[in-house]
């Protein structure tokens, strides 16, 4: 893998609302064409590759199941540039958009995750409770487009390894620069970063 500081450096994050709603967005180039950034994200023997398995009915009021994740019904669905799904997980429902542009000869992708977050779980997590797990996802599929390989069968044993540990602690201090930019005092952002570190990490 790549150094860890040039990975959490590729990726643009931005914490914002929408009305009541929370708002985690993050944007990141990839050296592959649009075509294939959207194949690999929406054909399920590639997603299954690099992020679960998912069943369901692909078409645009159809539902989706990630295989031990999140589930939903598909909004949106214009290749190779848009996809908007709900986001049904831990008993709430929420908003994933993605967005692909041609950048050159490579892609930019955004994704957008909107929610309403309890007040107290805000309070303790922060943005990076979503955006950790994001910023894992993206190099996943990053990886994926490099090489073209599988994930490993035990994908937690990155979390365990030093240099997971060392992914996600520089991804839980980012979301709280992040936080911080969005109006979060020093306090709340640290102690959101560090709870948000500490459950990812085993």
């Amino acid at each position: 893998m790549r150094d860890i500081v040039d990975e959490i450096d590729r990726v643009h994050r931005e914490v914002g609302t929408d009305g009541e709603a929370r708002t985690v967005l993050v944007r990141r180039r990839y050296d592959a064409e649009p075509a294939d950034v959207w194949d690999a994200c929406t054909t399920p023997e590639r997603v299954a590759r690099w992020f679960y398995p998912v069943t369901g009915d692909f078409r645009v009021g159809g539902r989706y199941q990630l295989e031990g994740n999140a589930g939903g019904e598909i909004i949106a669905c214009e290749p190779p540039t848009h996809l908007k799904l709900t986001w049904d997980f831990g008993g709430g429902t929420s908003q994933v958009e993605v967005r692909l542009a041609e950048d050159g000869d490579g892609t930019l992708l955004e994704l957008l995750h909107t929610a309403v977050v309890p007040p107290a779980m805000w309070d303790e997590y922060g943005p990076g409770a979503v955006g950790v797990g994001w910023d894992l996802t993206l190099l996943g599929l990053g990886l994926h487009l490099e090489t073209g390989e599988a994930k490993p069968d035990d994908a937690d044993a990155f979390a365990r390894s030093a240099e997971g540990a060392g992914f996600i602690t520089a991804s839980g201090r980012a979301w709280g620069d992040a936080h911080l930019a969005a109006g979060a005092t020093a306090r709340q952002a640290a102690s959101t970063t560090e709870k948000t570190i500490a459950f990812y990490t085993p």
